[in-house]
């Protein structure tokens, strides 16, 4: 591949990982461009996990051999095993130390030698591969893991500008990594609750939309638990704002841990002190189970005065459910109902009468504090 090729090739993948929509296809992307940059049959991501010393595999792109999945979940290797990875991952080559990549044959190192490395080769020969180039990814000014490319047996092998070609790969890389990672944050800032760590309303509403979307489509169970923390305006009026965010933060983790019961699960926290579990797939009378734990529990929390539980699933009679709009009207119709009733188990729509009738009413003009979703304001 002549100069113009190569500069073609790291263009491709510098916009192959800038259109991925996840860390899983940014990591591909970064797999499948390198290999082809490099003329090469298979290439690698791989990330060192400082913390347990070892270098984990992200992704296996090309001809794969037997054993090796595209994204292997237990595919690591400690770091002592491969002492110039040690070498190549210490700070020092993350300052500008080289050679920044080399190559390796079936048969022992071949240029920009760092020392024979007997379980690379041994790979090597037992996958079928002739040869490979090893480059450093280096990100925020440490070394972050390294990319791998290998050819088949019999093609031409590695050679010196190769390995000079690999590291400006890899810097390439590193770049659409860093994208990633900072698209990840925003994504996980935009979803989360920043105080209780759950997912927040706009998450939910996302995730509401695409389950009636497959109740409508195929029949799926949806259920949606509204919960609202009564007390916590005492306990922030006596104990202070402090000691009522640590209520919050423990409930939260209560509804997180009752919501792991259900499969799929999205935990979150609405705003102030209303909470929601939304399921998809599981029964009614699953998600009614894992309520009334929920309450259960609730109830002893210090300083805590329990929950008012309401549900609305499609599993009940609740009526045609055109929209996450009328899903969440009804669950809120619950709550109310429940936290009127000072009730210490979850009320469910569709299995208490008055509910479709108070979700379908309209709103009082004074003096109750009902705020279905989406109401008319009153007049």
């Amino acid at each position: 591949m002549g100069v113009d090729g190569r500069l073609r090739s790291v263009v491709a993948l510098a916009q192959a990982m800038a259109s991925a929509h996840t860390p899983r296809d940014s990591w591909r992307a970064a797999a499948q461009g390198a290999c082809e940059a490099l003329a090469g049959s298979f290439a690698a991501l791989s990330v060192w996990e400082r913390d347990v010393g070892r270098l984990k595999v992200l992704v296996n792109a090309g001809e794969r051999a037997e054993g090796e999945d595209e994204f292997p979940e237990d595919e690591a290797y400690p770091v002592h095993q491969f002492p110039e990875i040690a070498e190549f991952l210490h700070e020092r080559w993350a300052g500008g130390g080289g050679p920044n990549a080399w190559v390796e044959t079936a048969a022992g190192p071949a240029s920009g030698d760092p020392g024979y490395c007997q379980q690379r080769v041994a790979a090597l020969r037992r996958r079928g591969r002739g040869c490979c180039v090893v480059a450093p990814i280096v990100l925020h000014g440490r070394a972050w893991g390294e990319l791998y490319v290998a050819r088949r047996r019999g093609a031409p092998v590695f050679g010196a500008d190769d390995a000079d070609f690999a590291t400006v790969v890899a810097s390439v890389v590193a770049s659409g990594i860093a994208q990633t990672e900072r698209l990840e944050e925003v994504r996980r800032l935009a979803f989360t609750d920043p105080l209780t760590g759950l997912a927040n309303r706009r998450a939910v509403d996302m995730r509401l939309d695409e389950a009636v979307g497959r109740h409508r489509e195929g029949g799926a169970v949806v259920s949606l638990v509204v919960c609202d923390l009564n007390g916590l305006k005492r306990v922030n009026d006596t104990h202070g704002h402090a000691v009522g965010d640590r209520l919050l933060e423990r409930f939260g983790s209560v509804l997180s841990v009752c919501g792991a019961r259900l499969p799929g699960a999205l935990a979150a926290r609405l705003g102030g002190d209303e909470f929601c579990l939304l399921t998809l797939g599981p029964t009614a009378d699953e998600v009614i189970a894992v309520a009334g734990e929920l309450c259960t529990r609730a109830a002893e929390l210090d300083l805590g005065e329990g929950v008012a539980c309401g549900i609305a699933s499609t599993g009940d009679p609740i009526g045609e459910v055109r929209s996450a709009r009328r899903l969440f009207r009804l669950a809120d119709a619950a709550q109310y109902r429940a936290k009127a009733a000072r009730s210490r188990e979850p009320v469910v729509a569709g299995r208490d009468g008055a509910v479709l009738r108070l979700a379908d009413s309209p709103p009082p003009r004074t003096g109750d504090r009902r705020r279905f979703r989406d109401a008319p304001p009153s007049t």
